[in-house]
Protein backbone atom coordinates (compact mmCIF):
# COMPACT_ATOMS: atom_id res chain seq x y z
CA UNK A 1 0.00 0.00 0.00
CA UNK A 2 1.59 3.46 -1.15
CA UNK A 3 0.64 6.33 1.32
CA UNK A 4 0.30 9.83 -0.47
CA UNK A 5 2.29 12.86 0.87
CA UNK A 6 0.41 15.79 2.17
CA UNK A 7 2.05 18.24 -0.35
CA UNK A 8 0.15 21.16 1.32
CA UNK A 9 1.58 20.54 4.95
CA UNK A 10 4.88 19.84 3.54
CA UNK A 11 4.98 23.13 1.61
CA UNK A 12 3.93 25.08 4.49
CA UNK A 13 6.44 22.81 6.86
CA UNK A 14 9.23 24.36 4.38
CA UNK A 15 8.05 27.94 4.58
CA UNK A 16 8.17 27.49 8.65
CA UNK A 17 11.82 26.14 8.05
CA UNK A 18 12.27 28.83 5.70
CA UNK A 19 11.12 31.43 8.18
CA UNK A 20 13.28 30.22 10.89
CA UNK A 21 16.69 30.80 9.10
CA UNK A 22 15.51 34.27 8.26
CA UNK A 23 16.32 37.26 11.16
CA UNK A 24 14.41 40.03 11.96
CA UNK A 25 14.71 43.34 13.62
CA UNK A 26 11.93 45.51 14.56
CA UNK A 27 12.02 49.52 14.13
CA UNK A 28 9.52 51.11 16.57
CA UNK A 29 9.20 54.70 15.19
CA UNK A 30 6.87 57.15 16.94
CA UNK A 31 5.81 60.77 15.23
CA UNK A 32 3.80 63.59 16.15
CA UNK A 33 0.52 61.73 15.31
CA UNK A 34 0.86 58.00 15.48
CA UNK A 35 3.43 55.34 16.50
CA UNK A 36 4.46 52.73 14.12
CA UNK A 37 5.83 49.19 14.56
CA UNK A 38 7.88 47.59 10.96
CA UNK A 39 9.19 44.42 11.11
CA UNK A 40 12.00 44.29 8.27
CA UNK A 41 14.24 41.21 7.27
CA UNK A 42 18.20 41.94 8.06
CA UNK A 43 19.47 40.16 5.65
CA UNK A 44 17.37 42.01 2.71
CA UNK A 45 15.71 44.81 3.98
CA UNK A 46 12.43 43.64 3.11
CA UNK A 47 9.86 45.23 5.09
CA UNK A 48 7.55 42.62 6.36
CA UNK A 49 4.93 43.66 8.24
CA UNK A 50 3.70 47.02 10.02
CA UNK A 51 1.41 48.54 12.02
CA UNK A 52 0.49 52.08 12.70
CA UNK A 53 -1.04 53.41 16.60
CA UNK A 54 -3.15 57.28 16.43
CA UNK A 55 -2.60 58.46 19.66
CA UNK A 56 -6.09 58.84 21.06
CA UNK A 57 -5.77 61.36 24.07
CA UNK A 58 -3.55 63.62 21.40
CA UNK A 59 -6.44 63.45 18.05
CA UNK A 60 -8.73 64.65 21.17
CA UNK A 61 -6.53 67.65 21.61
CA UNK A 62 -5.60 66.74 25.60
CA UNK A 63 -3.33 68.49 27.27
CA UNK A 64 -2.63 71.13 24.34
CA UNK A 65 -3.26 74.48 24.18
CA UNK A 66 -1.99 75.73 20.65
CA UNK A 67 -2.76 79.58 20.55
CA UNK A 68 -0.23 79.29 23.33
CA UNK A 69 1.98 77.19 21.89
CA UNK A 70 1.62 74.54 24.31
CA UNK A 71 1.27 70.90 22.79
CA UNK A 72 1.87 67.98 25.22
CA UNK A 73 1.23 64.21 24.95
CA UNK A 74 0.14 61.64 27.68
CA UNK A 75 2.31 58.30 28.19
CA UNK A 76 -0.28 55.99 27.77
CA UNK A 77 -0.23 56.93 24.32
CA UNK A 78 2.86 55.93 24.16
CA UNK A 79 2.41 52.63 25.87
CA UNK A 80 -0.93 51.90 24.31
CA UNK A 81 0.94 52.52 20.75
CA UNK A 82 4.00 50.54 21.47
CA UNK A 83 2.02 47.29 22.40
CA UNK A 84 -0.52 47.40 19.78
CA UNK A 85 1.85 48.28 17.04
CA UNK A 86 4.27 45.62 17.40
CA UNK A 87 1.46 42.94 18.55
CA UNK A 88 -0.48 43.87 15.59
CA UNK A 89 2.67 43.76 12.85
CA UNK A 90 3.65 40.66 14.50
CA UNK A 91 0.14 39.02 13.71
CA UNK A 92 0.00 40.12 10.30
CA UNK A 93 3.90 39.09 9.57
CA UNK A 94 4.71 34.72 8.13
CA UNK A 95 4.53 32.22 10.82
CA UNK A 96 7.81 32.30 12.83
CA UNK A 97 8.73 35.94 12.60
CA UNK A 98 8.69 36.19 16.18
CA UNK A 99 10.94 33.35 17.41
CA UNK A 100 13.40 35.03 14.87
CA UNK A 101 13.51 38.80 15.99
CA UNK A 102 16.60 39.64 17.12
CA UNK A 103 16.34 43.34 18.63
CA UNK A 104 13.96 46.18 18.58
CA UNK A 105 15.14 49.72 18.62
CA UNK A 106 13.34 52.86 18.68
CA UNK A 107 13.49 56.41 17.09
CA UNK A 108 11.00 59.25 18.62
CA UNK A 109 10.35 63.23 18.06
CA UNK A 110 12.61 65.37 19.78
CA UNK A 111 13.37 67.17 21.94
CA UNK A 112 10.42 65.43 23.90
CA UNK A 113 11.13 65.16 27.85
CA UNK A 114 9.17 64.47 30.58
CA UNK A 115 10.01 65.04 34.19
CA UNK A 116 10.04 61.64 36.47
CA UNK A 117 10.33 60.32 39.95
CA UNK A 118 13.44 58.18 41.58
CA UNK A 119 12.16 55.23 39.81
CA UNK A 120 12.16 57.13 36.53
CA UNK A 121 8.68 56.80 36.07
CA UNK A 122 6.55 59.90 34.34
CA UNK A 123 5.20 61.56 36.91
CA UNK A 124 1.93 61.53 34.99
CA UNK A 125 1.12 57.91 35.54
CA UNK A 126 1.78 58.55 39.41
CA UNK A 127 -1.51 59.92 41.56
CA UNK A 128 -2.19 63.38 41.36
CA UNK A 129 -0.55 64.19 38.15
CA UNK A 130 -2.87 62.15 35.60
CA UNK A 131 -4.08 65.05 34.08
CA UNK A 132 -1.51 67.32 34.61
CA UNK A 133 -0.04 69.13 31.49
CA UNK A 134 2.95 69.68 32.79
CA UNK A 135 3.70 66.12 33.90
CA UNK A 136 3.10 64.92 30.58
CA UNK A 137 5.95 64.84 27.83
CA UNK A 138 6.59 68.19 26.12
CA UNK A 139 6.33 67.68 22.75
CA UNK A 140 8.67 68.80 20.17
CA UNK A 141 7.15 71.64 18.86
CA UNK A 142 6.01 72.68 22.09
CA UNK A 143 7.43 76.42 22.24
CA UNK A 144 6.22 77.50 25.86
CA UNK A 145 10.10 78.38 27.14
CA UNK A 146 10.90 80.73 24.64
CA UNK A 147 11.73 83.25 27.57
CA UNK A 148 13.57 80.77 29.13
CA UNK A 149 15.76 79.90 25.97
CA UNK A 150 16.20 83.57 25.75
CA UNK A 151 18.10 83.76 29.56
CA UNK A 152 19.94 80.34 28.50
CA UNK A 153 21.37 82.19 25.40
CA UNK A 154 22.13 85.40 27.31
CA UNK A 155 23.73 83.51 30.35
CA UNK A 156 25.57 81.63 27.88
CA UNK A 157 27.40 84.43 26.09
CA UNK A 158 28.27 85.51 29.44
CA UNK A 159 29.83 82.81 31.09
CA UNK A 160 33.50 81.66 30.62
CA UNK A 161 32.54 78.66 28.73
CA UNK A 162 29.40 79.42 25.52
CA UNK A 163 27.74 75.87 26.71
CA UNK A 164 25.72 76.32 22.98
CA UNK A 165 28.84 77.00 20.68
CA UNK A 166 28.02 73.05 19.70
CA UNK A 167 24.32 73.70 19.24
CA UNK A 168 24.63 76.30 16.75
CA UNK A 169 25.49 79.05 19.42
CA UNK A 170 22.03 79.81 20.04
CA UNK A 171 19.17 77.59 22.08
CA UNK A 172 15.83 77.19 21.13
CA UNK A 173 12.40 76.66 23.24
CA UNK A 174 12.02 73.53 21.04
CA UNK A 175 14.99 72.04 23.59
CA UNK A 176 15.23 70.12 27.09
CA UNK A 177 16.44 73.02 29.22
CA UNK A 178 14.17 75.11 28.05
CA UNK A 179 11.08 73.28 28.24
CA UNK A 180 12.10 71.73 31.59
CA UNK A 181 13.24 75.05 33.45
CA UNK A 182 9.68 76.38 32.52
CA UNK A 183 7.75 73.66 33.47
CA UNK A 184 9.39 73.97 36.97
CA UNK A 185 8.95 77.69 37.22
CA UNK A 186 4.81 77.30 36.23
CA UNK A 187 4.19 74.36 38.25
CA UNK A 188 5.38 74.19 41.71
CA UNK A 189 3.62 70.73 42.24
CA UNK A 190 5.88 69.26 39.73
CA UNK A 191 9.02 70.73 40.60
CA UNK A 192 8.35 69.91 44.19
CA UNK A 193 7.57 65.74 42.71
CA UNK A 194 10.43 65.70 40.06
CA UNK A 195 13.52 64.06 40.63
CA UNK A 196 14.69 64.31 37.00
CA UNK A 197 13.68 64.71 33.59
CA UNK A 198 14.14 61.96 30.54
CA UNK A 199 13.51 62.49 27.01
CA UNK A 200 11.13 60.12 25.29
CA UNK A 201 13.28 58.35 23.06
CA UNK A 202 15.47 57.15 25.93
CA UNK A 203 12.57 55.91 27.99
CA UNK A 204 10.98 53.50 26.22
CA UNK A 205 14.14 51.43 25.64
CA UNK A 206 14.55 51.75 29.81
CA UNK A 207 11.56 50.67 29.90
CA UNK A 208 11.83 47.30 27.14
CA UNK A 209 14.60 46.55 28.97
CA UNK A 210 13.67 47.41 32.70
CA UNK A 211 16.42 49.94 33.39
CA UNK A 212 13.94 53.13 34.02
CA UNK A 213 16.32 54.61 36.85
CA UNK A 214 16.80 58.22 35.75
CA UNK A 215 20.79 57.94 36.85
CA UNK A 216 21.95 54.55 35.36
CA UNK A 217 19.51 54.43 32.20
CA UNK A 218 21.12 54.36 29.23
CA UNK A 219 20.67 58.38 27.63
CA UNK A 220 21.09 59.15 23.49
CA UNK A 221 24.09 60.83 22.52
CA UNK A 222 21.68 62.44 19.72
CA UNK A 223 19.23 63.41 22.54
CA UNK A 224 21.80 64.98 24.51
CA UNK A 225 24.45 66.62 22.11
CA UNK A 226 21.54 68.15 20.13
CA UNK A 227 19.57 69.64 22.44
CA UNK A 228 20.93 69.50 26.39
CA UNK A 229 23.91 70.81 25.46
CA UNK A 230 25.96 67.88 26.23
CA UNK A 231 29.40 67.96 25.15
CA UNK A 232 32.57 65.93 25.92
CA UNK A 233 34.68 69.06 26.08
CA UNK A 234 32.32 70.04 28.90
CA UNK A 235 32.67 66.87 30.71
CA UNK A 236 28.85 66.36 30.24
CA UNK A 237 26.49 68.88 30.90
CA UNK A 238 26.43 72.46 31.56
CA UNK A 239 28.31 72.87 35.06
CA UNK A 240 26.35 73.26 38.14
CA UNK A 241 27.35 77.01 38.88
CA UNK A 242 25.92 77.97 35.11
CA UNK A 243 22.66 76.00 36.04
CA UNK A 244 22.31 78.02 39.45
CA UNK A 245 23.09 80.59 37.67
CA UNK A 246 19.91 80.44 35.64
CA UNK A 247 17.56 79.56 37.94
CA UNK A 248 18.16 78.10 41.51
CA UNK A 249 15.85 75.88 41.13
CA UNK A 250 18.12 74.00 38.77
CA UNK A 251 20.34 73.59 41.73
CA UNK A 252 21.51 69.88 42.32
CA UNK A 253 19.46 69.04 39.21
CA UNK A 254 22.71 68.21 37.01
CA UNK A 255 23.66 65.12 39.48
CA UNK A 256 20.00 63.36 38.70
CA UNK A 257 20.58 63.56 35.33
CA UNK A 258 23.67 62.00 33.25
CA UNK A 259 27.47 61.91 32.60
CA UNK A 260 27.02 59.71 30.12
CA UNK A 261 25.62 59.27 26.67
CA UNK A 262 25.52 56.48 24.45
CA UNK A 263 25.36 56.16 20.36
CA UNK A 264 22.42 54.11 18.67
CA UNK A 265 24.98 50.80 17.82
CA UNK A 266 24.93 50.23 21.30
CA UNK A 267 22.49 47.84 23.71
CA UNK A 268 20.27 49.39 26.09
CA UNK A 269 19.63 45.75 27.61
CA UNK A 270 17.70 42.72 26.98
CA UNK A 271 13.69 42.76 26.49
CA UNK A 272 12.38 42.15 30.31
CA UNK A 273 10.25 38.92 30.95
CA UNK A 274 7.00 41.35 31.46
CA UNK A 275 7.56 42.84 27.73
CA UNK A 276 8.45 39.83 26.29
CA UNK A 277 5.08 38.31 27.65
CA UNK A 278 3.19 41.06 26.59
CA UNK A 279 4.49 41.12 22.53
CA UNK A 280 4.84 37.76 22.36
CA UNK A 281 8.99 38.16 21.51
CA UNK A 282 11.77 36.20 23.18
CA UNK A 283 14.09 37.90 26.24
CA UNK A 284 16.88 37.37 24.33
CA UNK A 285 15.80 40.28 22.43
CA UNK A 286 18.38 43.12 21.97
CA UNK A 287 16.94 46.60 23.05
CA UNK A 288 19.14 49.61 21.11
CA UNK A 289 19.53 52.70 22.82
CA UNK A 290 17.42 54.99 21.04
CA UNK A 291 17.65 58.58 19.00
CA UNK A 292 15.81 61.06 17.04
CA UNK A 293 13.21 60.28 14.28
CA UNK A 294 15.00 62.38 11.60
CA UNK A 295 18.33 61.34 12.24
CA UNK A 296 17.40 57.51 12.16
CA UNK A 297 15.42 58.45 9.23
CA UNK A 298 18.58 59.59 7.56
CA UNK A 299 19.58 56.04 8.26
CA UNK A 300 17.32 54.75 6.29
CA UNK A 301 17.31 57.09 3.78
CA UNK A 302 20.36 56.06 3.08
CA UNK A 303 22.92 59.11 4.22
CA UNK A 304 26.18 59.63 3.12
CA UNK A 305 28.98 61.98 3.95
CA UNK A 306 28.15 65.69 2.74
CA UNK A 307 24.55 64.42 1.38
CA UNK A 308 21.37 66.66 3.15
CA UNK A 309 18.92 63.94 4.29
CA UNK A 310 15.81 65.95 4.63
CA UNK A 311 12.61 64.81 6.45
CA UNK A 312 10.04 67.05 4.75
CA UNK A 313 7.06 66.54 7.17
CA UNK A 314 5.14 69.04 9.02
CA UNK A 315 8.15 70.29 9.40
CA UNK A 316 12.14 69.59 8.26
CA UNK A 317 15.13 68.47 9.58
CA UNK A 318 18.02 68.63 7.38
CA UNK A 319 20.33 66.27 8.35
CA UNK A 320 24.26 65.91 7.24
CA UNK A 321 26.97 63.69 8.44
CA UNK A 322 31.09 64.05 7.39
CA UNK A 323 33.91 62.48 8.85
CA UNK A 324 35.28 63.48 12.03
CA UNK A 325 39.13 63.95 10.56
CA UNK A 326 37.46 66.16 7.96
CA UNK A 327 35.32 68.59 10.10
CA UNK A 328 37.88 68.74 13.20
CA UNK A 329 36.79 71.83 15.39
CA UNK A 330 34.93 73.90 12.85
CA UNK A 331 31.56 75.09 14.26
CA UNK A 332 28.81 75.98 12.20
CA UNK A 333 26.73 78.88 13.47
CA UNK A 334 23.13 79.00 13.82
CA UNK A 335 22.41 74.93 13.31
CA UNK A 336 20.70 72.82 15.72
CA UNK A 337 24.39 71.58 16.51
CA UNK A 338 27.24 68.90 15.51
CA UNK A 339 27.46 65.77 17.79
CA UNK A 340 29.99 63.43 16.89
CA UNK A 341 27.96 59.83 16.22
CA UNK A 342 24.55 61.62 16.70
CA UNK A 343 23.19 60.43 13.35
CA UNK A 344 26.25 57.30 12.25
CA UNK A 345 28.26 56.37 15.14
CA UNK A 346 32.11 57.27 14.00
CA UNK A 347 30.74 60.06 11.90
CA UNK A 348 30.12 63.62 12.97
CA UNK A 349 26.03 64.27 13.01
CA UNK A 350 25.12 68.02 11.53
CA UNK A 351 21.31 69.01 12.03
CA UNK A 352 19.40 71.80 11.00
CA UNK A 353 15.78 72.53 10.21
CA UNK A 354 12.46 74.20 9.81
CA UNK A 355 9.66 74.47 12.35
CA UNK A 356 6.97 74.23 9.96
CA UNK A 357 7.08 72.97 6.38
CA UNK A 358 3.56 70.39 5.15
CA UNK A 359 2.20 72.48 8.81
CA UNK A 360 2.16 75.27 7.05
CA UNK A 361 0.46 73.83 3.74
CA UNK A 362 -2.05 72.45 6.85
CA UNK A 363 -2.55 75.92 8.02
CA UNK A 364 -3.89 77.01 5.09
CA UNK A 365 -5.74 74.19 4.33
CA UNK A 366 -7.84 74.82 7.80
CA UNK A 367 -8.05 78.07 6.20
CA UNK A 368 -9.76 77.32 3.57
CA UNK A 369 -11.73 74.77 5.24
CA UNK A 370 -13.71 77.33 7.65
CA UNK A 371 -16.77 77.23 5.84
CA UNK A 372 -16.95 74.04 5.14
CA UNK A 373 -17.48 73.17 9.15
CA UNK A 374 -18.71 76.35 9.89
CA UNK A 375 -21.81 76.84 7.51
CA UNK A 376 -22.26 73.70 5.03
CA UNK A 377 -22.22 71.78 8.74
CA UNK A 378 -25.44 73.99 9.51
CA UNK A 379 -26.78 73.59 6.32
CA UNK A 380 -30.48 72.14 6.36
CA UNK A 381 -30.92 71.73 2.70
CA UNK A 382 -29.15 68.40 2.65
CA UNK A 383 -29.12 65.41 4.80
CA UNK A 384 -26.38 64.95 7.80
CA UNK A 385 -24.86 61.83 6.07
CA UNK A 386 -24.59 63.93 2.76
CA UNK A 387 -23.12 66.92 4.36
CA UNK A 388 -20.53 65.26 6.11
CA UNK A 389 -19.12 63.29 2.49
CA UNK A 390 -19.04 66.59 0.82
CA UNK A 391 -16.95 68.23 3.63
CA UNK A 392 -15.00 64.80 3.49
CA UNK A 393 -14.13 65.15 -0.04
CA UNK A 394 -13.79 68.50 -0.34
CA UNK A 395 -11.04 68.80 2.00
CA UNK A 396 -9.44 65.76 1.16
CA UNK A 397 -9.08 67.16 -2.45
CA UNK A 398 -8.19 70.75 -1.54
CA UNK A 399 -4.13 70.68 -1.39
CA UNK A 400 -4.12 68.68 -4.58
CA UNK A 401 -6.10 71.28 -6.67
CA UNK A 402 -4.33 74.25 -4.85
CA UNK A 403 -1.03 72.33 -5.93
CA UNK A 404 -2.63 71.74 -9.92
CA UNK A 405 -3.43 75.27 -10.44
CA UNK A 406 -0.27 76.90 -8.40
CA UNK A 407 1.72 74.72 -10.98
CA UNK A 408 -0.22 76.59 -13.52
CA UNK A 409 1.07 80.35 -12.19
CA UNK A 410 4.41 81.75 -13.36
CA UNK A 411 7.17 82.45 -10.67
CA UNK A 412 7.01 85.89 -9.71
CA UNK A 413 3.42 86.34 -11.59
CA UNK A 414 1.30 87.58 -8.69
CA UNK A 415 4.40 89.26 -6.55
CA UNK A 416 3.32 87.61 -3.48
CA UNK A 417 6.24 86.90 -0.95
CA UNK A 418 5.88 84.98 1.89
CA UNK A 419 7.88 83.87 5.03
CA UNK A 420 7.76 80.44 6.76
CA UNK A 421 7.53 80.84 10.59
CA UNK A 422 4.41 80.08 10.95
CA UNK A 423 5.80 78.21 14.24
CA UNK A 424 9.01 80.34 14.49
CA UNK A 425 12.39 79.91 12.72
CA UNK A 426 14.27 76.88 13.66
CA UNK A 427 17.64 77.16 11.66
CA UNK A 428 19.67 79.38 10.54
CA UNK A 429 19.47 81.18 13.95
CA UNK A 430 17.09 79.99 16.19
CA UNK A 431 14.15 82.69 17.09
CA UNK A 432 10.90 80.84 18.12
CA UNK A 433 9.31 84.34 19.09
CA UNK A 434 9.30 85.40 14.67
CA UNK A 435 6.07 84.60 12.82
CA UNK A 436 5.01 84.11 9.58
CA UNK A 437 3.94 86.79 7.09
CA UNK A 438 2.61 87.25 3.75
CA UNK A 439 3.22 90.70 1.80
CA UNK A 440 2.41 91.51 -2.37
CA UNK A 441 -1.34 90.68 -2.22
CA UNK A 442 -4.00 92.88 -4.18
CA UNK A 443 -7.54 91.97 -4.95
CA UNK A 444 -6.59 89.45 -7.94
CA UNK A 445 -4.20 87.31 -4.92
CA UNK A 446 -6.52 83.99 -5.02
CA UNK A 447 -5.40 81.08 -2.56
CA UNK A 448 -3.84 79.27 -5.33
CA UNK A 449 -1.64 82.13 -5.75
CA UNK A 450 -1.30 82.41 -2.14
CA UNK A 451 -0.53 78.74 -2.10
CA UNK A 452 2.12 78.84 -4.33
CA UNK A 453 3.97 81.64 -2.11
CA UNK A 454 3.90 79.59 0.87
CA UNK A 455 5.34 76.65 -0.72
CA UNK A 456 7.69 78.80 -2.33
CA UNK A 457 8.58 80.22 1.06
CA UNK A 458 8.94 76.51 2.49
CA UNK A 459 11.52 75.71 -0.20
CA UNK A 460 13.02 79.38 0.48
CA UNK A 461 13.99 78.65 4.27
CA UNK A 462 15.23 75.54 2.82
CA UNK A 463 18.06 77.69 0.91
CA UNK A 464 18.68 79.64 3.77
CA UNK A 465 19.89 76.60 5.64
CA UNK A 466 21.96 74.76 2.86
CA UNK A 467 23.51 78.65 2.23
CA UNK A 468 24.60 78.66 5.96
CA UNK A 469 26.11 75.20 5.73
CA UNK A 470 28.15 76.43 2.41
CA UNK A 471 28.92 79.36 4.16
CA UNK A 472 30.15 78.07 7.44
CA UNK A 473 32.92 76.03 5.16
CA UNK A 474 30.88 72.72 4.80
CA UNK A 475 30.22 71.48 1.41
CA UNK A 476 26.68 69.74 0.46
CA UNK A 477 27.10 67.29 -2.87
CA UNK A 478 23.37 66.52 -2.76
CA UNK A 479 20.04 66.02 -1.24
CA UNK A 480 18.40 62.97 -0.23
CA UNK A 481 14.60 63.41 1.03
CA UNK A 482 12.11 61.22 2.07
CA UNK A 483 8.17 61.71 4.58
CA UNK A 484 5.22 62.60 3.78
CA UNK A 485 5.62 65.46 1.12
CA UNK A 486 8.55 64.06 -0.35
CA UNK A 487 6.64 61.33 -1.18
CA UNK A 488 3.39 62.84 -2.12
CA UNK A 489 3.67 66.25 -4.17
CA UNK A 490 5.88 66.30 -6.95
CA UNK A 491 4.75 70.26 -6.95
CA UNK A 492 6.37 71.11 -4.16
CA UNK A 493 9.25 69.14 -4.95
CA UNK A 494 10.23 70.46 -8.02
CA UNK A 495 10.05 73.99 -6.61
CA UNK A 496 12.38 73.08 -3.84
CA UNK A 497 14.70 71.53 -6.32
CA UNK A 498 14.77 74.92 -8.53
CA UNK A 499 14.83 77.16 -5.36
CA UNK A 500 18.28 74.87 -4.21
CA UNK A 501 19.63 74.84 -7.96
CA UNK A 502 20.45 70.92 -6.90
CA UNK A 503 19.05 67.50 -7.74
CA UNK A 504 17.19 65.75 -5.06
CA UNK A 505 16.69 61.94 -4.63
CA UNK A 506 13.59 60.81 -3.03
CA UNK A 507 14.20 57.53 -0.39
CA UNK A 508 12.23 54.27 -1.68
CA UNK A 509 10.81 53.22 1.74
CA UNK A 510 7.76 54.83 2.69
CA UNK A 511 8.69 54.42 6.10
CA UNK A 512 12.32 55.53 6.22
CA UNK A 513 12.58 56.39 9.85
CA UNK A 514 11.54 52.60 11.05
CA UNK A 515 13.67 51.68 8.10
CA UNK A 516 16.47 53.30 9.86
CA UNK A 517 15.53 52.42 13.11
CA UNK A 518 15.47 48.49 12.35
CA UNK A 519 18.68 48.51 10.92
CA UNK A 520 20.27 50.02 14.38
CA UNK A 521 18.65 47.43 15.86
CA UNK A 522 20.58 44.99 13.57
CA UNK A 523 23.91 46.44 14.66
CA UNK A 524 22.84 46.32 17.75
CA UNK A 525 21.81 42.78 17.62
CA UNK A 526 25.31 42.07 16.29
CA UNK A 527 24.13 40.89 12.77
CA UNK A 528 26.61 43.85 11.27
CA UNK A 529 29.62 45.91 12.37
CA UNK A 530 28.40 48.61 11.43
CA UNK A 531 25.90 51.15 10.55
CA UNK A 532 27.24 51.60 7.08
CA UNK A 533 27.10 47.90 5.83
CA UNK A 534 23.71 47.75 7.91
CA UNK A 535 22.81 50.56 4.94
CA UNK A 536 24.25 48.51 2.19
CA UNK A 537 22.51 45.24 2.71
CA UNK A 538 19.01 46.64 4.27
CA UNK A 539 18.60 49.70 2.06
CA UNK A 540 15.91 50.20 -0.40
CA UNK A 541 17.33 52.60 -2.63
CA UNK A 542 16.38 55.67 -4.70
CA UNK A 543 12.60 55.82 -6.08
CA UNK A 544 12.75 59.09 -7.69
CA UNK A 545 14.78 61.68 -8.44
CA UNK A 546 13.72 65.94 -9.42
CA UNK A 547 16.31 68.01 -10.76
CA UNK A 548 16.83 71.61 -11.21
CA UNK A 549 14.92 73.83 -14.37
CA UNK A 550 17.74 75.84 -15.48
CA UNK A 551 14.83 79.12 -16.16
CA UNK A 552 13.56 78.44 -13.24
CA UNK A 553 16.47 78.22 -11.20
CA UNK A 554 17.47 82.27 -12.82
CA UNK A 555 13.83 82.92 -12.01
CA UNK A 556 13.65 81.97 -8.40
CA UNK A 557 17.25 83.58 -7.20
CA UNK A 558 15.70 87.43 -7.71
CA UNK A 559 12.49 86.35 -5.95
CA UNK A 560 14.80 84.79 -3.64
CA UNK A 561 16.34 87.94 -2.69
CA UNK A 562 12.52 89.92 -2.27
CA UNK A 563 12.36 86.86 0.46
CA UNK A 564 15.58 87.33 2.25
CA UNK A 565 14.36 91.60 2.29
CA UNK A 566 11.42 90.81 3.61
CA UNK A 567 12.44 88.17 6.35
CA UNK A 568 14.73 91.35 7.95
CA UNK A 569 12.53 93.55 7.58
CA UNK A 570 9.65 91.70 10.12
CA UNK A 571 12.47 90.08 11.84
CA UNK A 572 13.91 93.04 13.25
CA UNK A 573 11.20 95.75 13.21
CA UNK A 574 8.97 92.97 15.79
Amino acid sequence: MIIGRDVNSDLCLSNKNKNMSIKYTIGLDYGTDSVRSLIVNVETGEEVASAVFNYPRWQRGMYCDAPNNRFRQHPKDYLEGLEYTIVEALKQAPQGVAENVLGISVDTTGSTPITVDEKGIPLSLTPGFEENPNAMFVLWKDHTGVKEAEEINELSKKWEVDFTKFEGGIYSSEWFWAKLLHVIREDAGVFRAAYSWVEHCDWIPALLSGNTNPKTLKRSRCAAGHKAMWHEAFGGLPSEEFLVALDPLLSGLRDRLFKETYTCDVAAGKLTEEWAEKLGLSKDVVIGVGAFDAHLGAVGAEIEPYYVSKVMGTSTCDMLIAPMEEVGDKLVNGICGQVDGSIVPGMMGLEAGQSAFGDIYAWFKSILEWPLKNILAESELIDEATKQKLIEETSDKIIAKLSSAAAKIPIAESGIVALDWMNGRRTPDANQALKGAIAGLNLGSDAPRIFRALVEATAFGSKAINDRFIAEGVRIDGVIALGGVAKKSPFVMQIVADVLDMPIKVARSEQACALGTAMAAAVVAGVYSSTAEAQRKMGSGIETEYHPIPENVEKYKGLYEQYAKFGKLVEFNL
